[in-house]
């Protein structure tokens, strides 16, 4: 593993990331809105009012996806990537004996420079285990005792 990662880089791809989940949220809540509007103009009855129903369920499940997305675009902007703390915190990229996180959103295993860098929310269960430790620290991953590498 490399010691040195390139964090600013790292967040902007996590930034991407969020950013096509956003856009195909948003596409799959349209298409979901205009079914939905399609079937209200028939005036076949019940099962019509039912596939409008679907449509309009559909359609929330997207939006909430899309503000899912959206908040965590959110919470990415307001990291300073060039911060660097002596304990894990909210935006630090940490190395450990169990791989490598950023502290972040939870986005899970990320390839990036031909690497897996796990995105964690610091209230995951991993986030929290990790918060406020230093480098050199002990850790518990999967029933397993870790150690941290190093902090960027």
């Amino acid at each position: 593993m490399k010691q040195l990662m390139n964090k600013a880089a790292l967040l902007e791809h996590l930034k991407m990331t969020l950013d096509a989940r956003m856009q195909a949220a948003w596409k799959a809540m349209e298409a979901a809105q205009e079914s939905a509007n399609e079937q209200g103009k028939s005036s076949m009855g019940d099962k019509y009012e039912t596939s409008r129903s679907m449509g309009q369920l559909d359609r929330d499940m997207f939006a909430r996806q899309y503000e899912s997305a959206r908040q965590e675009r959110v919470l990415l902007e307001r990291i300073n990537p060039n911060e660097v703390t002596e304990r894990v915190a909210l935006g630090s990229l940490v190395n450990t004996t169990a791989g490598r996180f950023i502290v972040a959103v939870s986005l899970g295993k990320i390839s990036y420079e031909d690497e897996t860098v796990m995105a964690v929310s610091s209230s995951s269960p991993i986030g929290v285990a990790l918060m406020g430790k230093s480098s050199g620290d002990t850790f518990s991953f999967m029933g397993k005792n870790q150690h941290i590498t190093g902090l960027i």
